[in-house]
């Protein structure tokens, strides 16, 4: 250890595993040092659930098997997970009353999966109720160091929204809480937050990374991913994650897992990057349009070829998300009725009374309102109007991504049409949260795999995201894009002011 070289919370996952491959630092001590990092910046909430007992011993245990030349590539890294992913060692509360308390008796595949290849658990992060919101201010669970529950806060300003649903995960990574975390993405949650935070995201092809284990809020497009500084770390994890489940989870695709990381640092000369001309229309701010045309500028210069493109249906994607996906989660919410595990209304008369008690209090009002229009476009009468239509032109979205990539490799664009608002700023106007997704959800409708990298700065100097799309099975190809960039830029590796500094834990 010495007092010049770098602190460790400073270090990507490569560099990190790297370092506890040589023995210059050992497992336990990254787990104290970011352990250390979490209870020094409750005030941001991004932290909902740690277990300093349960996450030494994981430590101890992968710095025994760097000591026998048995550890996974990932040993020792400290990691987080979405409170979204069922652990053995954690609650897991999906941000939710109804789950307050829920112990799981078995671990998700995802975090399963990242065990093995030697990761130790920190913690679970905080995020919107059942994975239901793109601002993380929709938790019903108390962050860690609160009474009550809190929004989570954006390191770069704290009076701004981290994203969401995955903004606790999206902050831990920014403010240098933890080198990687897990994720998920049903319309954007995953790429959205790393947007508005300044890191890198990626939502792999749906059916990649098994959904065993993740609590369901719409089973047709809920897929999960890993996000971290880069690429590069983003390619590691995604290596972990992905693979077949098809004995737990029927969504599963039998795909054989690949090294994401074989495919970084290919030329991307003569690379057609395609830009939809609907992406770049009225309602865009001119701040994140220019951070978004210097990464193409960038491209550019590295040999890539700019492809105008259309997506004609792109402005349908928001009424078609919030048809299907309420639907959806209308029916993976009905096991919540205080029967078997969760939450359990105190004074009820009869069965009925108990269920209607039990999701009144149990659910917050966002997960109650999609659970309504969910409900009433599945109910008789309007399934065929509604639901039905929603999915005829689901399959269309999914076709003009097919055409488009018929004359590009690759498709870029902003994540989001502006930078992170004001907490607070959209209040009693579900539909302001819902408009901003309007870029991720057609990639989360067809099922594409979609990244956000950091791509400069806007207006109060919040961070802006590029948002690249591949076609079917191409994250080999997305990641390398987006590492080509960051070899290039520096946008990756900025850190919030007055968060980057912790005495101690250097190597």
């Amino acid at each position: 250890m010495s007092d010049t070289s770098p602190s460790l919370h400073t270090l990507g996952v490569a560099e990190l595993a790297a370092a506890l491959r040589g023995k210059r630092v050992s497992a336990v001590e990254a787990a104290q040092h970011f352990l250390g990092r979490i209870r020094q910046h409750t005030g941001l909430g991004a932290f909902v659930a740690v277990d300093e007992d349960a996450t030494l011993a994981q430590a101890r245990a992968q710095d025994d098997a760097i000591a026998a030349g048995t550890a996974g590539p990932l040993a020792g890294v400290p990691i987080a997970h979405k409170d979204i992913f069922v652990t053995r060692d954690f609650p897991s509360t999906a941000g939710s009353k109804m789950l307050a308390g829920y112990r799981s008796p078995f671990d998700a595949t995802v975090v399963a999966r990242l065990a093995e290849a030697g990761a130790v658990t920190l913690g679970k992060l905080n995020c919107d109720e059942f994975a239901m919101g793109s601002a993380n201010e929709n938790s019903a669970v108390p962050p860690l160091g609160c009474e009550a529950p809190a929004p989570v806060r954006n390191p770069w300003a704290a009076d701004r929204v981290p994203g969401g649903s995955s903004g606790g995960s999206a902050v831990a990574v920014a403010a240098r809480l933890a080198p990687a975390v897990t994720g998920t993405d049903t319309g954007g949650s995953i790429r959205q937050p790393a947007s508005f935070c300044g890191i890198t995201g990626i939502k792999p092809t749906y059916g990649r990374a098994s959904r065993y284990g993740m609590i369901a809020f719409a089973s047709s497009l809920d897929q999960a991913g890993p996000m971290a500084r880069s690429a590069e770390d983003c390619a590691l994890l995604l290596s972990a994650i992905c693979g077949p489940d098809p004995d737990r989870d029927s969504t599963s695709l039998d795909v054989p897992a690949e090294d994401f990381s074989t495919q970084l640092n290919e030329s991307i000369g003569g690379l057609r990057i395609g830009i939809p001309a609907e992406f770049f229309g009225e309602g865009l701010a001119p701040d994140v349009r220019a951070a978004v045309d210097g990464a193409l500028k960038e491209y550019e210069k590295l040999g890539a070829k700019l492809v105008p493109i259309t997506l004609p249906r792109t402005e349908l994607s928001i009424p078609v998300y919030y048809v299907i996906a309420p639907a959806e989660a209308s029916s993976n919410l009905s096991r919540f009725d205080g029967v078997k595990f969760g939450h359990r209304a105190k004074d009820y008369t009869d069965l009925v009374d108990m269920y209607k008690k039990t999701r009144a209090e149990g659910f917050g009002d966002e997960v109650k309102r999609r659970i309504m229009i969910g409900t009433y476009v599945l109910s008789h009468g309007y399934y065929d109007a509604y639901y039905l239509q929603a999915q005829k032109i689901r399959r269309m979205i999914a076709d003009d991504f097919q055409n488009a990539f018929k004359a590009c490799d690759v498709i870029a664009g902003p994540v989001a049409p502006t930078v992170a608002w004001k907490l607070g700023e959209h209040g009693n106007d579900p539909l302001a949260d819902y408009l901003a997704d309007i870029f991720t959800l057609p990639a989360s409708l067809a099922g594409l795999p979609g990244m956000s990298v950091p791509a400069g700065f806007g207006e109060g100097g919040m961070p802006v995201g590029l948002q690249l799309i591949g076609n079917y099975f191409q994250e080999g190809r997305l990641l390398n894009a987006a590492h080509r960039l960051q070899q290039a830029t520096d946008f990756h590796l900025r850190t919030p002011t007055g968060l980057s500094a912790q005495s101690g834990g250097s190597f």
